[in-house]
């Protein structure tokens, strides 16, 4: 993780200027807000947000045992090595989504999926060392961060978003793909690239309360917003969708995760 931002207006069309209540309140309220997200971030929704780190390739395939807490909404994996799918785009096999994410390493959040005794996403996670595979987790990609980045949060409306996006929190990644030609990507993959298995959702206006973001090109393109709708978003066999999470989600675990939200870009439909 890089070191936290300094407050401040970032220059460009669309870009997004985080204010941090003080940290107590901010906090509360935060923890308030995961708890009452919980359910919206199950399987009939996603996870979401590519950081620029050329020194991916090389990160250790080590991983520490994780403790484990059944009382917290969230569980925080530790120096772990981790798929990280927040801003990845997916080509739909089946019905599953696979994605195009990157290998990270350190400190990265999740919904629990707690098992067994006293086991969890990070226990699974850990388990992978060795054994072929890696989960996508959660943390803030640096390509995200204004000014820098060269990516943005695009915002879906609830009341007109009828597109499918992938939920990857939690989904199970295979090592054998890094480096490698995979169907639906004209490139093979990095070395620091890795296919991850993901559940779709599709997003239905009639009923959402919220819309949904996904990443996308910085500066803001309005043609991205197509993404937001079906076609060209669907999810049949041969369609591209992206991950994404319900507006807002990416916000909650940034915070919880690091302590503060640096500035971000983020990108709005024209009315």
């Amino acid at each position: 993780m890089s070191g936290l931002h300094e407050a401040r207006r970032a220059r460009g069309a669309g870009a997004l200027q985080v204010h941090v209540a003080p940290r107590a309140r901010r906090v509360a309220l935060l923890l308030l807000l995961a708890i009452a997200a919980f359910p919206l971030l199950l399987p009939r929704t996603a996870a979401a947000l590519d950081p620029i780190n050329p020194g991916r390739a090389q990160l250790p395939k080590i991983a520490q045992t994780p403790s484990f807490d059944a009382t917290r909404p969230f569980a925080t994996c530790s120096d772990q090595t981790y798929a990280l799918c927040a801003t990845a785009q997916c080509f739909v096999f089946n019905g599953i989504a696979y994605c195009k994410c990157d290998v990270e390493h350190g400190d990265s959040i999740s919904l629990p999926f707690s098992y067994g005794t006293n086991q969890n996403v990070c226990t699974a996670n850990a388990e992978g060392v060795g054994n072929g595979y890696m989960i996508s987790t959660y943390s803030l990609p640096e390509s995200l961060r204004a000014p820098g980045g060269d990516m943005a949060l695009y915002t879906c409306p609830a009341g007109s978003s009828n597109g499918a996006y992938a939920q990857c929190d939690g989904g199970y990644c295979f090592e054998s793909t890094r480096g490698q030609s995979f169907p639906g990507f004209a490139q093979p993959l990095a070395d620091h690239e890795i296919i991850c298995s993901c559940p779709i959702t599709v997003a239905n206006p009639e009923t959402a309360y919220v819309g949904f973001q996904i990443a996308g090109p910085w500066p803001c393109q309005q043609e991205f917003f197509d993404n937001c709708k079906s076609p060209p978003a669907g999810n049949s066999t041969g369609d591209t969708i992206y991950v994404g999470a319900p507006t807002g989600t990416g916000i909650i675990l940034t915070e919880l995760l690091d302590g503060s939200v640096p500035p971000l870009h983020r990108c709005e439909p024209q009315r």
